[in-house]
């Protein structure tokens, strides 16, 4: 962690960067679609950098460079057990990403395990799941209804295993879910638990045992440590009963002629090479993070609210919620303006403010579409990266486009908006 003033811990840092605008100007890049991908931690690639030297195969290596990534790659699952307080005995997964996590689990559940879920769920949480013994719950207006509503679905599953899959914090709407509270649910029926924490985990602390959670997935993409990597974090039991993932190198532990015996712990679903460096990053911004939850919150909390009174001065703006009643939620606002594509305003942000936004369905295409009647939507995400003045430039940015309009022209030559013609300079690297 930085110091802050007082010696108070602060945030951590990011990287920043300048990027050109239509105009000739060049601007410090206003990064509001933390919850697409987040920047990386300064930290990160400092850590990075420090261990390429001592870059290395893991596990079998007798070099001394694979005995210093072998202890990197294991140290790290300690790391992820510490940031979502897991219990002793669960199992520590590295994926790709939270889709890979979902997917491995949704591979890995016994056979006709019921499992619920609610029909607004990120595609990473929702498209796993498919069959007869897969109940989508229409997701409710209050979050006490919400749990109601599990508890129905489950009560009408047939005797068995059964899992609940459920998404932390909306990426769509920033809203926190009841989670502990579904989860008593879920442990009234017997039920296990999955929570989808790739929104979730960079702006909150998640601990498996209060929340009373079976399995975490998160993304290290999200988590400021864009190197491709994520986690699966619970109970190794249908883990250590489930075929492998994958079949190959690691996930071995004896292959004769005639047969093959499996490894029986994490690695069982981790054959190949495994994402050393990715994994790595990823520790490393746990750790980050974990060290000064206080200062990140305030950081998002003070952030959020400027971004919520700026936006509802904005005329014809309406902000998407899945709830009606009011709750927690992380940094993250979707919305429509009244007139106006979302696309269109999308690439007028980027190309005329230095704006990064998302515009469209955000991977969750049923929620969104519930949301605004058929249509697509903005959505600024913020983080570490994000300062007042990202915030304030992009309220006066929409007020103005929406004011006086455009000062350049759009079109659609590869079916998305974009200026025409596109004078910005690509980075020398790509030149």
């Amino acid at each position: 962690m930085n110091s802050g003033e007082a010696g108070q811990p602060s945030v951590p840092a990011t990287l920043t960067t300048q990027v050109p605008l239509v105009t000739g100007e060049t601007v410090e890049y206003a990064n509001l679609d933390h919850a697409a991908s987040a920047p990386c931690l300064d930290a990160v690639r400092h850590a990075v950098d420090e261990f390429l030297p001592w870059y290395a195969s893991v596990h079998r290596g007798a070099g001394f460079a694979s005995q210093v990534s072998t202890k990197v790659y294991e140290r790290t699952r300690d790391v992820l057990r510490r940031f979502v307080h897991a219990r002793a005995g669960d199992s520590v997964i590295f994926t790709r990403n939270t889709t890979d996590a979902l997917n491995l689990l949704a591979r890995s559940v016994p056979r006709h395990t019921s499992v619920v879920l609610f029909d607004t769920e990120h595609h990473a949480a929702l498209l796993p799941w498919r069959g007869p013994d897969v109940r989508r719950v229409e997701t409710p207006r209050t979050r006490a209804v919400a749990v109601s509503a599990v508890d129905s679905a489950l009560a009408e599953c047939p005797t068995g295993p059964r899992l609940v899959v459920l998404t932390g914090a909306s990426n769509v709407t920033g809203e926190l879910l009841p989670v502990a509270e579904i989860a008593a649910v879920a442990r009234r029926h017997g039920a296990r638990i999955a929570l989808d924490a790739a929104q979730l985990a960079p702006h909150r602390p998640i601990s498996v045992r209060e929340l009373d959670v079976d399995y975490v997935v998160l993304s290290g993409h999200k988590l400021y440590a864009p190197f491709g990597a994520g986690a699966l974090v619970g109970r190794s039991d249908w883990l250590r009963a489930a075929p492998p993932y994958l079949a190959g190198g690691g996930a071995t532990k004896l292959v004769t002629e005639r047969d093959v015996v499996w490894n029986a712990g994490p690695e069982r679903h981790e054959a190949g090479s495994p994402n050393t460096v990715g994994v790595h990053a990823l520790g490393v911004a746990c750790e980050r993070l974990a060290a000064g939850w206080d200062a990140v919150v305030a950081h998002e909390e003070e952030l959020l609210a400027r971004l919520r009174r700026g936006l509802a001065a904005v005329p014809g703006l309406s902000e998407l919620r899945l709830f009606d009643d009011d709750g927690d939620r992380v940094g993250t606002v979707s919305f429509t303006v009244d007139g106006y594509e979302p696309g269109w305003l999308a690439a007028v942000l980027s190309a005329e403010y230095g704006i990064g936004v998302r515009d469209g369905a955000f991977c969750a295409h049923i929620a969104t579409a519930r949301l605004t009647g058929g249509a697509q939507a903005l959505r600024v995400s913020l983080g570490l990266a994000t300062t007042a003045e990202h915030i304030d430039r992009l309220v006066l940015a929409l007020r103005q486009v929406l004011a006086r309009g455009a000062r350049w022209t759009y079109g659609k030559p590869d079916g998305r908006w974009a200026p025409v013609p596109d004078p910005r300079p690509l980075p020398e690297f790509l030149v």
